[in-house]
């Protein structure tokens, strides 16, 4: 059963209800079909580690909304109303839904107008796949009976009818489940193509250039300097011998405990005292 929250989208207080709750909009980033975010930039929005990037596009959708809303309306006579609902932990900031929570609306705005892929692609009478996911969320959240799909160019737009697919609804929880579960356990999502890029800019080139050479120079020095660390150790009979400035001592360590032998440890869940995940960087030469 959804709920209404009492939001106002874009608060602050919105935003801290979204980096807790499964939100529509970011299913197509869990799923890995969003054209803009992959699921490893979700998931360090999730944690805080980085804050939600609001592009120029996301403006102009923002600020032509309540227009576009306007002119939905005149065109269909249906009153809409802005809210966020609730079902559980699965969200839906609605553009719009009727009073008797029936019809819910989606509004896309696109930058690039009728020249845009959106304007295009809806004018054939279909959705890209990634908005298809971010409705049919929607419907899963409100159980409307059909949602309004409004694409405005600033002066008209362009309307199409997406009808629930309940069948699609287990994927939603599914990817859900397995995204919320990397963030709960500050583990990472694998890596996508989109989550790097390649360079060939001056400084890069030079950077690496500088690091493959004394790379280079570390390993051999580094080979070498075990070499010398071997016949010192060959050549030391006691438990401590110095000269010249380098000394060798031989001692023992205790062993480490091996916690999973540790019957009072046994069924503990162990997860749930790991510290806090921090960034590393590895530097690798190709």
């Amino acid at each position: 059963m959804s709920a209404i929250v009492k939001l106002v989208q874009g608060s602050a207080e919105w935003h801290q209800h979204r980096r807790t709750h499964r939100n529509a909009s970011e299913t197509p980033a869990v799923l890995g079909v969003s054209p803009w975010m992959t699921p490893y930039q979700l998931w360090q929005i999730k944690l805080g580690l980085v804050e939600p990037e609001v592009t120029p596009a996301m403006l102009h959708g923002t600020q032509l909304e309540p227009q576009a809303r306007a002119a939905y309306e005149a065109l269909t006579g249906h009153v809409m109303e802005p809210l966020v609902l609730v079902d559980g932990e699965f969200s839906a900031s609605l553009d719009g839904l009727t009073l008797s929570g029936d019809r819910v609306l989606e509004i896309k705005c696109p930058f690039k107008r009728r020249d845009s892929t959106l304007w295009k692609t809806v004018a054939e009478g279909r959705l890209p796949e990634h908005y298809q996911w971010q409705v049919q969320h929607q419907l899963m959240v409100t159980k409307a009976k059909i949602a309004d799909v409004y694409v405005f160019d600033g002066t008209e737009g362009l309307l199409l009818e997406v009808q629930p697919q309940p069948e699609t609804w287990p994927r939603i929880h599914d990817g859900w489940d397995v995204f919320m579960r990397w963030v709960r356990e500050t583990q990472a999502p694998p890596l996508t193509a989109r989550d790097g890029r390649i360079r060939d800019d001056p400084e890069w080139l030079s950077a690496a250039a500088a690091y493959l050479e004394l790379r280079a120079a570390y390993d051999e020095l580094s080979a070498s300097l075990d070499e010398t660390k071997a016949q010192l150790t060959r050549l030391a009979s006691h438990a401590k011998e110095q000269g010249g400035g380098v000394s060798v001592t031989r001692l023992w360590k205790r062993g480490s405990v091996d916690y999973k032998r540790v019957p009072a440890l046994a069924g503990v869940d162990l997860e749930q005292y790991r510290g806090l995940a921090r960034e590393e960087v590895r530097v690798a030469a190709l």
